[in-house]
C-alpha cells in the first residue's frame, strides 16, 4: 500500500482535521529518612532496540522488591467528607483544596482491565483548613464509566484494553462491530488542570471534563475538537502568569499526522464558557506521517514551546484498525532506537517553527521539569531514560505479580534520570561547525552545529552517582508558580527503587545535591510544592504528597513535608485504601 493510500485510509477511518482552522546496580539502598547527597560525577548509557520481549535487556539487577498489588486495587468512593486523624502538625497557613487524579477501578463486573492507564478515573479531594484536613473522593461520572457500569463490563475501549462484542447480539452484529472505529475514551484519569479559571480533568483524548473543585462533581463534558482541528491534547498544559494556557495535540488529514500547539485565552467573556477562542498556533508535520511520534508533555520558555519528537512511534493504521485485530492501542506503540530525538522550538508570539533542527541520541521522555531563556541559550530541564518500551511494563498483571516475576519487571524497566539540554538559539550563516557552541560556565552540555540547520545536543546529569541508589527520579514539580520559565535552583521527585515511587527526593542545583524522604513500605505520589505566602526564597513552603500503604489497610495519609529542610512536618491519616495515583494540583482558597 503506497503511503498516499494509507493516507486516504486514515483519513476516512479517523475523520478528516485541518490543523490550520542507564543502567546501574540497585543494591544498597540507603534506610535514611532525610539525608543529604554529594555530587559524583555520572555516567548515562545508550541502549540498543530489544527486537523480542521475550528475551528483554535488563538494566538492573534487584532482587527481593515487596509485593505492591493492594496499590491497583478497586476501591469505592468517598463522597462526603470524611476527618482524618492529625499526627505532627499541619500549618495553620495552608488553606486549600489538594486535588488529585488517578484510577480507582480496575475491573468492571466479571472483565478486568489490562493497563494501569485503562482504570476508571477517581477523584480526591484533600482539603486543608486551620491545621486540619479532610477527605473525599467522587468516581467521574464520564460517558464510559456510566456505559460500563449500566451494563456491568467493559463497553468502552481504553489505552490497553479492547472491548469485546456485546453478548446481547447476535453473531452477525457481533462479527460487524469488529469493523467499527474506536470511540476516543473520555475517561479523564490523567491530571486536573486549568483553563479560563475553571478545573477540569484531563486524559490524552479529545474529551475533558470541568470539575467543580469542591464537590468534585463532573459539571460540564468538553470536546477539543468542537472548537479547533484536533484529535485530542496531552493532559499537562502549560500556563502563563496572566492565564493563558498553551497545550499540544495530534490532527490527521490526507497529508498524514500533524502536531499543533494550542493557546487557550486566560479569561471567559461569558460564565458558560469553556474552550472558546482557542486557536492552533502551528502546526508541525511528523516526520512519518502514518507513525507520528507520542508524546505525554512539552516543555515551555518565555517565548517558546519546545516540543521533543521522541522515537515512540503510533502505528495510526494499527490503531483505526485495533477492533478488528484486537488489538489495544498500547499495542500499536513502537520503540524506534536507530532514530533521533528532534527538539522543534515554536516561538509562542508569532506561530514561526524554527528551521534550526536540535538533534539527541534517542531517549525517551515524559516529564519535563523547567525551561528557560538565559543569555541567547535555551535551557531544557527533563526526566529522560535510553529506552522507550517503559509503557508495555505498566500493565495491571505486572503490578500484582510478587517475588522473582515481579523482580523481572523491574529490572527490565530503563532508569529514569533528571537532564539538561542546552539549545543556542542564534544559528547564523557564521556560526561555526564541529565546535561546541556553549561557552556558558560549568556547564558540561554540549550543542555542535553539524549542517546549515542542525545543530546535535548532548546531556548534562542534573545529579550525582547516588540518585542511582535510589532508582532513579520520575514526577517532576518545582515552584511553578514564581519560577517556571525563569533559572530555578530546586525540584522534587520521586524516586523509583520499584515500579512505583518509593522516596521523595528534593535536588539542589547548587552542587547537585538532593535531600531524600522514605519510610519503608510506604510510596509517595508526585510532590506538589505549595509555596508560603511571605514567601522570600525559592523553597519557603511545603511538599505535599499522598503516601500509600499497601502494607497496612486503610491507613494511606496526606504528607506534609518543609520544602526547605525536607523534614516531616505531619501527615494526615485517611481511614479508607486509595490507589497510587497519577497527578494532581493545589488549589488556594485564602
Amino acid at each position: 500500500v503506497s503511503q498516499s493510500e494509507e493516507s486516504i485510509k486514515l483519513q476516512s477511518l479517523l475523520g478528516e482535521t485541518d490543523a490550520s482552522k542507564q543502567q546501574d546496580n540497585n543494591k544498597g539502598f540507603s534506610s535514611k529518612k532525610m539525608d543529604t547527597v554529594k555530587h559524583h560525577k555520572s555516567r548515562s548509557t545508550g541502549d540498543k532496540e530489544s527486537k523480542s520481549r521475550k528475551n528483554p535487556k535488563h538494566f538492573t539487577d534487584v532482587h527481593g522488591l515487596p509485593c505492591i498489588e493492594k496499590i491497583v486495587t478497586s476501591v469505592e468512593d468517598t463522597p462526603e467528607p470524611i476527618s482524618t486523624d492529625i499526627i505532627g502538625t499541619i500549618p495553620n497557613w495552608i488553606h486549600g483544596n489538594f486535588l488529585r487524579n488517578g484510577p480507582g477501578k480496575f475491573e468492571i463486573g466479571n472483565h478486568r482491565f489490562n493497563h494501569w492507564f485503562d482504570g476508571m478515573a477517581l477523584l480526591h479531594q484533600f482539603k486543608i483548613s486551620n491545621g486540619q484536613v479532610t477527605y473525599k473522593s467522587r468516581f467521574l461520572s464520564s460517558d464510559s464509566y456510566q456505559s460500563n457500569k449500566d451494563q456491568n463490563r467493559i463497553v468502552m475501549s481504553e489505552f490497553g484494553t479492547v472491548t469485546m462484542p456485546d453478548p446481547c447480539k447476535n453473531v452477525f452484529q457481533r462479527f460487524l462491530s469488529r469493523f467499527e472505529l474506536p470511540k476516543p475514551t473520555d475517561n479523564a484519569n490523567v491530571s486536573f488542570v486549568t483553563y479560563k479559571g475553571d478545573f477540569y480533568v484531563s486524559t490524552e483524548t479529545n474529551i475533558m471534563h470541568k470539575v467543580d473543585p469542591e464537590t468534585l462533581e463532573a459539571t460540564q463534558k468538553v470536546d477539543w475538537s468542537k472548537f479547533i482541528a484536533v484529535n485530542g491534547a496531552t493532559a499537562h498544559p502549560h500556563t502563563e502568569p496572566d492565564g493563558t494556557a498553551y497545550n499540544m495535540g495530534n490532527s490527521y488529514s490526507t497529508k498524514g499526522a500533524y502536531y499543533n500547539i494550542i493557546r487557550v485565552p486566560p479569561t471567559k467573556e461569558a460564565e458558560e464558557e469553556t474552550l472558546e477562542g482557542t486557536t492552533v498556533l502551528c502546526s508541525i508535520p511528523a516526520e512519518d506521517k502514518t507513525k507520528p511520534s507520542y508524546y505525554h508533555s512539552f516543555a515551555m520558555s518565555e517565548n517558546y514551546v519546545v516540543f521533543i519528537e521522541q522515537p515512540i512511534k503510533m502505528d495510526l493504521l494499527k490503531i483505526v484498525t485495533g477492533k478488528l485485530t484486537r488489538k489495544s492501542i498500547s499495542n500499536c506503540f513502537s520503540w524506534n532506537p536507530k532514530l533521533n530525538t528532534v527538539l522543534h522550538l515554536i516561538h509562542k508570539h508569532t506561530g514561526k517553527v524554527s528551521p534550526i533542527q536540535y538533534l539527541a541520541k534517542p531517549m525517551s521522555t515524559f516529564h519535563q521539569i523547567n525551561a528557560y531563556e538565559e543569555h541567547g541559550f535555551l535551557t531544557i530541564d527533563l526526566c529522560a531514560s535510553d529506552d522507550g518500551q517503559a509503557i508495555e511494563n505498566y500493565n495491571i498483571q505486572n503490578l500484582r505479580k510478587s517475588g522473582e516475576a515481579l523482580d523481572e519487571v523491574y529490572n527490565t524497566l530503563c532508569r529514569v534520570f533528571p537532564r539538561r539540554f542546552v539549545l543556542p538559539l542564534r544559528i547564523e550563516p557564521g556560526t561555526p561547525y564541529n565546535q561546541n557552541l556553549i561557552d556558558l560556565p560549568n556547564c558540561t552540555a554540549t550543542a555542535v552545529r553539524t549542517g546549515k540547520n542542525k545543530v546535535f545536543c548532548t546531556h548534562e546529569d542534573l545529579h550525582g552517582e547516588d540518585l542511582h541508589m535510589y532508582g532513579g527520579l520520575e514526577f517532576p514539580q518545582i515552584n511553578y508558580g514564581k519560577y517556571n520559565m525563569h533559572p530555578y535552583r530546586y525540584f522534587y521527585g520521586c524516586g523509583f527503587r520499584h515500579l512505583v515511587g518509593d522516596t521523595l527526593l528534593k535536588m539542589d542545583l547548587q552542587g547537585k545535591e538532593m535531600k531524600v524522604w522514605e519510610d519503608p513500605g510506604l510510596y509517595p505520589s508526585e510532590p506538589v510544592f505549595v509555596p508560603c505566602p511571605d514567601a522570600t526564597e525559592e523553597d519557603d513552603g511545603v511538599i505535599l504528597s499522598v503516601v500509600i500503604t499497601p502494607i497496612k489497610d486503610k491507613s494511606t495519609f496526606l504528607l506534609v513535608l518543609d520544602a526547605k529542610t525536607f523534614e516531616e512536618l505531619g501527615r494526615a491519616v485517611v481511614p479508607v485504601n486509595i490507589p497510587y495515583g497519577f497527578h494532581g494540583t493545589f488549589s488556594s482558597t485564602a
